[in-house]
């Protein structure tokens, strides 16, 4: 269980330097609790406080990161639903790649990984990881196909083999860029905890059950290991399901050390159909895998995953907003109409998508409401009329333009009054309360 804001406060130095960026150590304590702060921000705590500090405010589920300059991380969470508090680190997806592949399809894999990229409320969402079999169990079938990824540039992956000697070799290659080993189990846990050891790499864990997970990861933790993962051993989706909520549930509420970790899960090996495997996927997003391994990526499938783990991975508490600014549609020229909205993410991709259809060059502004929609933020007193103008004003829109015309979003025609008066110069038009109905207003605006 974390500590409390007074509990850390008294390891801290007490100095209130605020070189932290927080004027005093209690306030930073405060951040530390909550988790809007990290430990490394003080200068002068000490190596005893931190100790005492990494362990007694330790989350109950570890973190683990796979990389070393680009990483990615899993675990790191301490609630079991996200109503109680944001998720922290999105589930990674990862695509499969064997060693008895043909180039052909090694390529396509390697080539989908890189461009399948998709933009969305401001975010680029893609796949994360790739993972490296050694399906054929030849030692340099394996290196060569572990060469031709890292000489890809791509710097995350998961090494996965039966064979202990196979990843000892391919760790010599691929150590420095901090791989994910897979996977001991009880006939090779002192080979490979031994090696993770020496390399200082995170390491999957695989078990038939829990119980043997729980049997492993306590005879590795043992050893000096924390940067582990778990693998059940499940491959039924009803099983996998259950082992996935048992084990959050085991580390989160009865504070099972043993089952502390992050979980990967592999939809690649429960079915052979790339749909039914991103179904699986999807569940696992829910509950609550933290790295899941596809058999190949493709739009259709991909796409509605990353969205799913998207909308789950955001806080829910904080709006998803754009940044405040002036959004060229279209190649707008200087009698192109102007337009404003709030920076609330799904108004903005709704509005600047609808404008985009209309296929007429235009100039979308967006102003900075803290994240809410134009009539929640026009309510609050966010998408007032002196706020527009003010932003008008400053946003460089009058050195773009020839006109003076600006369209306001149909559900704030009560400010048009308060506009004309803040901006004489200006006509305000009111626009459609209905984004789909901006392309037949912009088609015959003058």
């Amino acid at each position: 269980m974390g500590l409390t804001g007074i509990q850390i406060f008294k390891l801290l130095p007490k100095t209130n330097c605020a070189e932290c960026g927080v004027p005093t150590c209690l306030a930073f304590a405060m951040k530390l609790a909550a988790g809007q702060a990290e430990l490394e921000s003080c200068p002068y705590v000490s190596d005893e406080a931190k100790a005492q500090l990494a362990e007694a405010s330790a989350p109950p589920i570890r973190p683990v990161v796979i990389g070393s300059d680009d990483v990615f991380k899993c675990g790191g969470e301490t609630v079991q639903f996200r109503h109680e508090k944001t998720f922290v680190n999105p589930a990674g997806i990862a695509v499969l790649i064997a060693d008895d592949m043909n180039d052909d399809d090694v390529e396509g894999r390697l080539k989908r990984f890189q461009e399948l990229k998709y933009e969305r409320v401001g975010l680029i969402l893609k796949p994360d990881l790739v993972a490296l079999q050694n399906t054929s169990g030849n030692k340099d079938k394996f290196l060569s196909l572990i060469k031709k990824v890292m000489d890809a540039g791509i710097k995350k992956i998961i090494l996965m083999s039966d064979k202990a000697e196979n990843l000892q070799a391919a760790s010599e290659i691929a150590a420095p860029i901090r791989p994910l080993l897979y996977a001991a189990t009880k006939e090779n846990v002192d080979a490979l905890g031994k090696l993770a050891k020496e390399k200082n790499l995170p390491l999957a864990v695989k078990g038939k059950d829990i119980d043997e997970v729980m049997e492993l990861t306590t005879k590795l933790t043992e050893m000096g290991l924390k940067d582990l993962v778990i693998d059940s051993g499940s491959r039924a989706l009803n099983k996998v399901f259950t082992d996935q909520v048992s084990i959050r549930r085991a580390a989160l509420v009865g504070g099972v050390r043993a089952l502390g970790f992050p979980t990967i899960a592999f939809p690649c090996e429960m079915s052979k159909d790339l749909l039914e495997e991103s179904l699986i996927a999807s569940t696992m997003v829910s509950k609550y895998a933290g790295i899941m391994v596809l058999s190949d990526l493709q739009g259709e499938s991909l796409f509605p995953l990353l969205v799913q783990r998207m909308n789950i991975y955001t806080d829910p508490q904080r709006p998803m907003a754009t940044s405040q600014g002036i959004y060229e549609i279209n190649l707008p020229t200087e009698n192109s109409p102007v337009l404003i909205t709030s920076n609330f993410s799904l108004t903005y991709f709704i509005v600047s998508g609808e404008v985009e259809n209309s296929r007429v060059p235009s100039w979308l502004l967006v102003l900075d409401t803290e994240g809410l929609s134009v009539l929640t933020s026009w309510a609050a007193g966010k998408f007032s009329a002196d706020r527009i103008a003010l932003f008008l004003k400053k946003s460089g829109i009058l050195d773009k333009v020839k006109h003076r015309k600006l369209v306001i979003p149909g559900y704030a025609a009560s400010i048009s009054g308060e506009l004309e008066e803040e901006l004489p110069d200006w006509e305000i038009q009111i626009g459609p309360r209905e984004g789909a109905h901006i392309p037949a207003y912009l088609k015959t605006w003058h």
